[in-house]
């Protein structure tokens, strides 16, 4: 059985910052990709951001110069840097961890962003 666990949300101002971490356990070996998206209400579930087993970073143009995504492989930990944040970042955080037959969602983390 594989956990993925998101911590990490909350509520914050406009132009504050916040850190998503996600961890993987259990019987997942071979992890390539590990990402983020969000869905806010009344909308689908969007891509953040992933990265790659090898470092190899996509996001959202939404995201661009303000969110970083980054990974430590020994520990089968994901993060999101949120700088910058805006009202319309407001959503419900999903971590995604793939290995090589399948992915696994988390349970999700909310982040709110007062104006």
């Amino acid at each position: 059985q594989v956990h993925v666990v998101e911590s990490g949300g909350g509520l914050v101002q406009a132009g504050g910052s916040l850190r998503l971490s996600c961890a993987a356990s259990g019987s997942i070996f071979d992890i390539t990709a590990m990402g983020w998206h969000r869905q806010a209400p009344g909308k689908s579930r969007q891509l953040v951001a992933g990265i790659t087993s090898r470092g190899r970073t996509n996001y959202a143009d939404s995201v661009k110069g303000r969110f970083t995504i980054s990974r430590d492989n020994a520990n089968n930990t994901v993060y999101l840097h949120m700088n910058s944040l805006k009202p319309e970042d407001t959503a419900v955080y999903y971590c995604i961890v793939e290995d090589l037959e399948r992915g696994y969602w988390g349970q999700g983390t909310q982040v709110t962003v007062s104006s």
